[in-house]
């Protein structure tokens, strides 16, 4: 039987339920991601970020590969039941695959009635690979 805090989340359809990650003393939001109920409650357990990978169909330790760690500080759950809220501790500033601080690098501009999105964060590890790790 399953734990009653984690059946009061609202899963959707497939099991899952959407999750922002907000790093804790700056308030950047970092990414966002999905977790089904092994994801929270190893993440409860172990207080690392484990989500899951819809791409991969399967758990996802987040730092596992690129060594970018979330250790998680607050778990929150939204007023509906169906939204996670993580504040984590980002291991090396980078939560983005791409080498970036936050996944929220590209900003909308506009100019002459024109719409572009910009890019308005560096990248801080070039050699970064292109996965979800």
């Amino acid at each position: 039987m399953e734990a009653a805090w984690l059946e009061a989340v609202k899963w959707d359809a497939r099991g899952l339920a959407p999750v922002i990650v907000q790093e804790i003393g700056s308030n950047d939001i970092l990414m966002f991601a999905w977790m089904n109920r092994t994801a929270l409650l190893q993440t409860a357990e172990t207080g690392r970020a484990v989500y899951w990978s819809r791409s991969r169909g399967q758990l996802w330790l987040k730092g596992e590969e690129s060594g970018h760690i979330q250790y998680v500080r607050e778990l929150r759950l939204d007023c509906d039941q169906d939204a996670l809220l993580l504040k984590v501790e980002q291991v090396a500033r980078i939560a983005c695959h791409t080498g970036r601080h936050s996944c929220f690098f590209q900003k909308l501009e506009t100019t002459r009635n024109d719409y572009n999105w910009s890019i308005v964060e560096p990248v801080l590890n070039a050699s970064e690979k292109s996965s979800n790790a």
